[in-house]
C-alpha cells in the first residue's frame, strides 16, 4: 500500500526521523486498513500512499519532533478522527499511553479494530469533549492533549486545556492562515500560555504547531456547552 521502504526511510530521514522496518510493516497496515474501510466510512479524504506518507503518518510523527512528550507520557488526541495524530506516534514512540476520544462511533469502531490489528493499546472514549472534559476521571489527567483540527485555537483551548496536568501541554495541529493570537484570551482563562509556535512544511505545505503550557488549573465552569462555545467563544 504504501511506497516501497527506501523511499519512505528517505522520506522520513528528510524530515529528521527515523523509520524502521518494524514501524514501516505497522505503518503500511494502518495505511491498508484504512483505505479499505474508508470505502464503506467515510474517514479520509486522503487514499493516495504518498499523501497517506506524508500528510498523515510523517505529519502526526513530526509532534514528537516540535512537542516536549515526556517518557511513558499519558496523551489524549481530542477529536481524533481516523487516529490523527495518535496512533502513528504511538507506534513511533511505544511508550506513550494513548486515549483516542471521538464524537462519532464509527471513527471508534475503526479504530478499534485498527489497534488490534496494530498490537498496539489505547483507551477509546465516545463522547463529545466537551462533555468528557468535566468528567473527573478525565479531567487534568494527562500530560499531552493533541487537535489536529480545523476549528480557530479559541474553541480548541476550551475543548483541550481541561484534560491537561498543571506543568502539561496541549498541542495544537494547524494550518498558517490562523492568527494564533486570536485565542490568547481563551488560552489564558483556561490556564494556559503560548509557549512556541513552530512553522514547517510538509508535502509542500505549510503547516504549524503551537504548543500550549498549562500553568494553572482551568476554572471548573470551563468547558462550557458546545452551544456556548461557538455562539460565544472566549
Amino acid at each position: 500500500m504504501l511506497p516501497d521502504y527506501d523511499f519512505c526511510k528517505q522520506s522520513f530521514e528528510k524530515n529528521k526521523i527515523e523509520l524502521s522496518q518494524t514501524l514501516y510493516k505497522k505503518l503500511d497496515i494502518y495505511a491498508e486498513f484504512l483505505v479499505e474501510y474508508n470505502k464503506n466510512v467515510n474517514l479520509t479524504a486522503i487514499t493516495d500512499p504518498e499523501e497517506i506518507l506524508y500528510k498523515h503518518f510523517i505529519d502526526s510523527i513530526l509532534l514528537e519532533k516540535y512537542a516536549d512528550i515526556p517518557e511513558n507520557a499519558s496523551l489524549i488526541d481530542v477529536g481524533t478522527g481516523a487516529g490523527f495524530p495518535s496512533v502513528p506516534l504511538k507506534l513511533f514512540r511505544p511508550d506513550i499511553n494513548i486515549t483516542l476520544l471521538d464524537s462519532l462511533n464509527k471513527r471508534i469502531t475503526f479504530l478499534k479494530m485498527l489497534c488490534e490489528k496494530l498490537g498496539i493499546y489505547a483507551e477509546f472514549v465516545h463522547e463529545r469533549a466537551e462533555i468528557v472534559g468535566k468528567n473527573p476521571d478525565f479531567r487534568e489527567k494527562f500530560d499531552v492533549a493533541c487537535a489536529r483540527a480545523v476549528a480557530n485555537m479559541s474553541v480548541l483551548s476550551e475543548m483541550c486545556l481541561p484534560f491537561v496536568k498543571v506543568n502539561g501541554v496541549f498541542t495544537a495541529m494547524k494550518g498558517l492562515s490562523e492568527n494564533i493570537s486570536d485565542g490568547n484570551n481563551a488560552v489564558r482563562l483556561l490556564g494556559g500560555e503560548v509557549s512556541e509556535e513552530s512553522v514547517y512544511k510538509v508535502y509542500g505545505e505549510d503547516r504549524k504547531i503551537v504548543i500550549v503550557k498549562k500553568i494553572s488549573h482551568t476554572p471548573t465552569k470551563y468547558p462550557r456547552n458546545s452551544g456556548q462555545i461557538k455562539k460565544k467563544p472566549l
